[in-house]
């Protein structure tokens, strides 16, 4: 958006990685996330985001947003989170003891043989985890060795179609919960050392959608689950090689979730009578009452970027169209 016209943004299409398999993505399975104090963290998204407790074993919790999405917050080992890991995030806070290890998200057409056979074909070494109850899935590495799950619609995606989550967490609420309910999955921020491959290696494997290269990152659409902003270092790039997102690479540091009700300042203002941060983002540096993007940034119990906009399916591409440049502007 801020380079257009210069070498640095040069949106020229490359070479497919592989060919395409054909799958769709119809689901999300799950989020998976590595943090010091798991408990902590689901009680908090429970009370700020409106997500419900389906399980919690001791080690993990399991909470369902809504009847469209999971995610899993693991504990961490003691002393898990070195100095390099508590840097991890996005930079928006204090230190960040919260990882997305991997993301699962459910294809059609599913048969097992056939999704093995596919991925072997294309270079990828696929290890299957299945549950012998019904769930199938396997796990690959992508271009930058980030754990990505393929997985037919047999895991947690039938249990919150079976019914929703009512179990109770061992964790006090950290406050009075807002009311909120999230609704759609605004984005992923996935760091890519080439995010040009990257996009194709997505788009290719699991049937995503470009919506606009923008000369260092390409805002995907991921079926009707959702959308993810792949950024990073552009190949075409004059100096590439020393590009800094480079070093980003492989993780995901932040994820925006849209909610609703929606009230711009009283978002605000429900984030702050809570204690916490609420960091004014619109993208493109518009004031947010105007703003085509509107969100804001916080900081959950274990340092994780999170994103709150006012996003939801009908109006998804309000942040792809609000960094496309206009002709003639830089």
């Amino acid at each position: 958006m801020r380079a257009f016209g210069t070498p640095a943004c040069n949106t020229s299409p490359i070479d497919p990685v592989f060919t395409p398999t054909g799958w769709k993505t119809v689901g999300l399975d799950h989020l998976a996330f590595r943090v010091a104090d798991y408990r902590k963290e689901a009680a908090f998204y429970i009370a700020l985001m409106g997500w419900t407790l389906r399980g919690d074993d001791g080690t993990q919790a399991v909470l369902d947003i809504g009847d469209w999405g999971s995610v899993i917050f693991r504990q961490a080992e003691p002393g898990a989170f070195d100095a390099a890991d508590a840097a991890r995030g996005g930079g928006r806070g204090g230190p960040v003891h919260a990882v997305v290890e991997s993301f699962c998200f459910v294809i059609e057409p599913w048969n097992a043989k056939a999704v093995e056979a596919a991925l072997r074909d294309r270079g990828l070494a696929p290890v299957a985890d299945h549950d012998g109850k019904g769930f199938e899935s396997f796990r690959v590495k992508d271009l930058d060795g980030f754990t990505v799950q393929i997985a037919n619609g047999g895991g947690l995606a039938k249990a919150r179609r079976a019914g929703p989550a009512h179990a109770t967490l061992a964790a006090p609420a950290p406050f009075e919960p807002t009311g909120w309910k999230t609704v759609w999955l605004d984005h992923l921020s996935f760091g890519a050392s080439n995010y040009k491959r990257s996009v194709s290696f997505y788009c290719n494997l699991l049937g995503w959608k470009e919506t606009y290269d923008e000369g260092s990152q390409n805002e995907c659409l991921i079926g009707e689950v959702g959308d993810i902003i792949i950024r990073g270092g552009n190949p075409l790039d004059p100096n590439f090689a020393q590009s800094p997102a480079r070093a980003r690479a492989g993780r995901i540091d932040h994820i925006s979730f849209g909610i609703q009700p929606w009230d711009t300042d009283g978002v605000k203002a429900a984030l702050e009578q809570r204690g916490l941060r609420a960091q004014i983002d619109t993208s493109t540096g518009d004031e947010i009452h105007v703003a085509p993007f509107k969100s804001y940034h916080t900081s959950t119990p274990n340092g994780y970027n999170l994103q709150i906009s006012y996003v939801t399916h009908d109006n998804r591409l309000a942040l792809p169209n609000a960094v496309k440049p206009k002709p003639g502007k830089a």
